[in-house]
């Protein structure tokens, strides 16, 4: 990451050192923004400690599950979210050839649109870190069951992306936000 981001600014360091004021430079607020060398900048900005992205474990897909029997909002946040998240979690995890995998594709699609049609509607809860994030996963599944259908596994990127998001709603969702 650090790597990738000090090859963004190479070209930068190399045209103010090249093209460096012979002048003395006022130094107030605003002038040391815009005129301050990149190239003392840079190697600060590259020591920050950057936030590290929690590995999330994939687990493989497999065929067998549990069909679940409780389909439908009961309209408390918390506990359709939870829901949403289990349902949209098994659906993640379903290989090729599953049994059901298209009734269950189906009932989760209808599950998804009538969580976000329901809750975006209240600024209190569309305004949680837990609902945006899980708003992102519906739509990154909802998309792939419009484009390939409900008999066709996720890839693995995709898979992965799900589950990280999948992680960050359980703890945002067990902070109550």
């Amino acid at each position: 990451m650090k790597l990738s981001i000090a090859l963004l600014l190479l070209p930068f360091v190399t045209a103010y050192t090249f093209n460096a004021p012979t002048t003395k430079i006022p130094m107030d607020r605003r002038s040391m923004l815009t005129t301050a060398s990149v190239g003392v900048i840079a190697p600060a900005f590259l020591s920050l400690p950057l936030p590290a992205l929690a590995e999330v474990v994939v687990p493989e897909q497999s065929q067998t599950y549990d069909f679940p029997t409780n389909w439908g909002l009961t309209f408390q946040y918390e506990e359709d979210a939870s829901k949403v998240r289990e349902h949209m979690i098994i659906a993640t995890g379903l290989a090729k050839g599953s049994d059901k995998m298209e009734t269950f594709g189906k009932n989760l699609k209808k599950e998804m649109i009538d969580f976000v049609s329901y809750y975006r509607r209240f600024p209190s809860i569309a305004g949680k870190p837990s609902f945006s994030t899980l708003y992102t996963s519906i739509n990154v599944l909802a998309g792939h069951y419009t484009s390939y259908g409900f008999k066709y596994p996720l890839p693995e990127k995709r898979r992965k992306r799900l589950y990280q998001e999948y992680a960050e709603v359980d703890k945002s969702l067990k902070r109550n936000r």
